[in-house]
């Protein structure tokens, strides 16, 4: 990450609204703002393999579900926050994951300039790369901040996105079972 551009694009901002890098509140923004961008969107280089090839043999499972793993990203379209919720639902084939790791598999794939619908896909598609499981489901619940402050300003408001891969793509009790849980 180059930090040095992010600095002199946060001072073109600010001057181009009419402020006065100068003044003392501004002096440090543009490093501010640089560093806050290194740690939010770490994920930039990150692969999801790292945490997902550890598995450990399970003979007899049925659907893992871990659900409400809280993320934050930030929208690609207008350099803003969305947040919110993923549940992510595997049926091994044989193996298993740790279960801090899908919570890990989330953040690198959140800490990076992101579509939430992408981002939904991403995650599905690395269990299913990574755990080579019967199926996977992931749900993405979020708010994103450029509806919700800006725009329509319609804040409170949700956007669900769904990824059905394998058996959950194929068999509706598995997907009804997955939305059962959630309810639970």
């Amino acid at each position: 990450m180059d930090k040095k551009k992010i600095e002199a694009g946060v001072r073109l901002i600010l001057e181009g609204i009419g402020e006065d890098t100068d003044r003392e509140g501004l002096r440090e923004t543009p490093e501010r703002v640089a560093r806050m961008y290194e740690e939010i969107l770490d994920g930039m280089g990150k692969d999801a393999g790292e945490h997902l090839r550890k598995t450990f043999a399970e003979a007899d499972s049925e659907m893992v579900l871990e659900k409400n793993i809280a993320f934050y990203s930030t929208c690609e379209h207008h350099l803003m926050p969305f947040y919110g919720q993923v549940h992510i639902a595997y049926v091994p084939d044989g193996r298993v994951v740790g279960l801090s790791k899908l919570a890990r598999t989330v953040e690198v794939y959140a800490a990076r300039l992101q579509l939430q619908e992408r981002m939904t896909e991403q995650i599905a598609e690395a269990v299913m790369r990574y755990l080579a499981p019967k199926g996977v489901m992931v749900m993405v619940e979020a708010e994103h901040m450029c509806m919700s402050m800006r725009g329509v300003k319609k804040a409170g408001s949700k956007t669900v996105t769904l990824a059905k891969k394998g058996a959950f793509a194929q068999k509706p009790e598995l997907r009804e079972e997955f939305f059962r849980l959630l309810r639970g």
